[in-house]
């Protein structure tokens, strides 16, 4: 007997009922970047395995561990991209868009790691993206945590999401700062556990976002970044919260909020839910002026976000924010009337273009009819039957309230529904 087909584990599908919700989020991004000013750009999806290398770092668990990387049919090693910017600034290197000129872009798509899965990780995950290249100042970062804002407001999730920022100053002071900490956690020693003993050589910042409940008192008393920040730093970090405060957005100053990556500097920040457990960052950016220098570019400052799309679907059905229901879903008797159907539908459609309405198909029933359309979760059901055909009126069944089946001449339809919806 054949093996079950059945999806790879961690790559999930999205079945009708969901893709709503994926597509309002995916409209409103849409929507959102275009009031800004930001235009989409599309990569692939694989890429040389040495851009990760180069981006991310060899010697981290995302290319040594979590990486799909296979060989081709010329022998290079290529991988699955399993994040957004590499590729981004890989593409404006390629193409001459950072030179002399300022980029606002986005993107959106799937991202593969192969880490253990989880509610809201998976293996094929998606992620939407926003970059900025060519601004140095303090203001393209408040722009683009208002563009997060923005978008948070538009799908209704403003009050379910809180801000966290940091600074990390340049990669001097980050530098500078590494010394003091790992002197810090040397004198501890003792007290670390295995994979903070492990970050104390490899990257001594991780360990101030380690989730162990033993290390917390330890981590709390930890030399602060802000002490190892220089006057240009510290007025970069208090301009943002300037911007920020005079825009109304609520914020709160985590000292612990870092990233293992040298390119980052000044300006983390990420967006963070208690709706989620465990996985409650649902977007996270920052500035990272070193990556097209170490990539291979002229040095160019740089600041962006990365969103995952599964989380905030979740958030959204937490919120019981629900598929939006088709308006309205026609039913017929007769030859004449499955015409006059079609026509009908169309013109609706053309008229009420945010709207949904659905023809019925297959023949049947009207009560057949009625129970299908019951079941597309339509607010009404427009009847055509011989009768209406000879009145130029339409029949509408209440289906989701107890009103009396009602006779609205054709010429007055649309008004009709649109005073209902």
């Amino acid at each position: 007997m054949s093996k079950k087909l059945q999806a790879i584990r961690g790559m999930h599908d999205i079945l009708p009922d969901k893709t709503p919700l994926w597509q309002r989020l995916e409209k409103a991004m849409a929507a959102v970047c275009h009031q800004y000013g930001y235009a989409e750009i599309r990569m692939p999806i694989v890429e040389s395995t040495d851009l990760f290398c180069r981006s991310i770092g060899e010697v981290t668990d995302i290319v040594e561990k979590e990486m799909y990387t296979f060989e081709d049919r010329n022998g290079d090693s290529l991988s699955l991209r399993p994040e957004g910017t590499a590729s981004c600034v890989r593409a404006g290197l390629e193409h001459g868009l950072f030179y002399n000129q300022v980029q606002r872009l986005w993107y959106q798509g799937p991202m593969f790691r192969h880490e253990r899965p989880q509610k809201g990780r998976y293996r094929q995950f998606h992620q939407m993206g926003i970059e900025c290249f060519g601004l140095s100042g303090a203001e393209i970062e408040a722009e683009v945590i208002l563009m997060s804002y923005r978008l948070w407001k538009k799908l209704g999730l403003a009050e379910e999401l809180t801000l966290e920022i940091n600074t990390l100053g340049t990669s001097e002071e980050r530098a500078a700062y590494k010394h003091v900490l790992v002197d810090y956690f040397e004198q501890h020693v003792e007290q670390l556990d295995e994979d903070s003993t492990r970050r104390l050589t490899s990257n001594p910042l991780r360990i101030l976002d380690s989730k162990n409940l033993a290390l917390q008192g330890l981590i709390e008393g930890a030399p602060r970044m802000m002490d190892s920040l220089g006057e240009d730093s510290t007025r970069h970090f208090s301009t943002l919260q300037g911007y920020l405060k005079e825009a109304g957005i609520h914020f709160v100053h985590n000292p612990r909020l870092v990233r293992g990556l040298d390119y980052y500097s000044h300006t983390v920040f990420e967006w963070t839910t208690k709706s989620l457990g465990a996985q409650g960052t649902v977007c996270a950016g920052g500035r990272y002026d070193g990556l097209i220098d170490q990539l291979g570019g002229k040095q160019t400052p740089a600041v962006g976000l990365a969103m995952g799309v599964e989380r905030l679907v979740l958030l959204l059905e937490q919120l019981e924010q629900t598929a939006i229901t088709p308006l309205a879903y026609i039913v017929y008797q007769g030859e004449q009337a499955s015409k006059q159907a079609l026509k009908l539908a169309e013109r609706l459609r053309n008229e009420l273009p945010e709207q949904s309405i659905i023809l019925h198909c297959g023949g049947g029933s009207l009560k057949s009819q009625f129970k299908k359309a019951d079941k597309a979760g339509a607010s009404i059901a427009l009847i055509l039957g011989e009768q209406e055909i000879e009145n130029e009126a339409v029949s509408i069944k209440f289906l989701r309230e107890r009103s009396e089946q009602t006779l609205v001449p054709q010429s007055e339809l649309e008004k009709f529904l649109r005073n209902y919806s």
